[in-house]
């Protein structure tokens, strides 16, 4: 698939104007790269688990034991 085939298709299927599509650089992926990034780091996510925070952040001080007949729910 030519360059002009692609640019073609991605015309049709979004209904954007040939100019606007040259311009955004589209191509064809190879499934089988699985690794492909354009501009790889090795940052880790900056992604905030504020679940995972929480658990570490409120810890007894004291640890007190459970009731008997107290259940988990």
């Amino acid at each position: 698939m030519t360059q002009q085939e692609i640019d073609d298709a991605v015309c049709v299927a979004t209904g954007e104007c040939l100019c606007e599509v040259q311009q955004r650089g589209f191509s064809i992926a190879d499934p089988l790269n699985v690794n492909f990034d354009p501009e790889p780091d090795f940052l880790p996510p900056s992604i905030v688990d504020w679940d995972e925070i929480e658990l570490h952040r409120n810890v007894a001080v004291i640890n007190q034991p459970r009731k008997a007949n107290c259940r988990l729910v």
